[in-house]
C-alpha cells in the first residue's frame, strides 16, 4: 500500500482512507505527543525500561520530580497504555508501575533522545549564551523576559 501526504496534512492511501497526520491539530497523534515531549515522562519511561518500581522509587530516581507530577504523568502514561499500575491488597497499600509492551517499544527511541540531548548539552548551552549576549539589550529594552 502507498501513501501521499496531501496539503491538508492528511496522508491518503490507495484504500483513499485519509489519516490525519501530527501537523494537522485534529491528529489524536498530536495529543499522545503532548504527553510524551514532556521531560517527566520521558524521564519515567527511562527508568520504568529497568524493570517495575514502586512510587517511592521513581521518585527518587527521578531529581526535581514532585509527588504531584509524578502522580499526573504516571496516570497520562497509564493512560495512554504505556504503563501498568498495579495495586497489591496489603498494609500499607503496595502499588508499582511497569511498562506494558507499548510502552516497551519507546524505549529505544526515548533512550536516543536522551542520549542526543547529553551528547549535545554543551553546544546547545553555547548556543544559548551566545542568543542570549545577542539579545539581551533588546530583551531589557522592550521588557521581554
Amino acid at each position: 500500500m502507498t501513501s501521499q501526504i496531501l496539503s491538508t496534512g492528511t496522508k491518503a492511501t490507495d484504500a483513499g482512507f485519509h489519516r490525519p497526520m501530527v501537523h494537522d491539530r485534529s491528529c489524536p497523534g498530536r495529543l499522545i505527543l503532548d504527553h510524551l515531549a514532556d521531560k517527566w515522562a520521558v524521564l519515567i519511561v527511562v527508568r520504568l525500561a529497568s524493570g517495575t518500581m514502586r512510587f517511592a522509587e521513581l521518585r527518587r530516581a527521578i531529581d526535581g520530580i514532585s509527588q504531584k507530577m509524578l502522580t499526573v504523568t504516571l496516570r497520562d502514561l497509564e493512560r495512554d497504555g504505556l504503563v501498568v499500575r498495579k495495586l497489591y491488597a496489603s498494609v500499607p497499600p503496595k502499588v508499582e508501575y511497569s511498562l506494558t509492551p507499548l510502552g516497551n517499544s519507546l524505549v529505544d527511541k526515548v533512550n536516543e533522545l536522551c542520549g542526543w540531548a547529553e551528547a549535545n548539552s554543551a553546544e546547545i548551552l553555547k548556543a544559548r549564551e551566545r542568543f542570549d549576549r545577542r539579545n539581551g539589550v533588546r530583551q531589557k529594552v522592550t521588557g521581554d523576559s
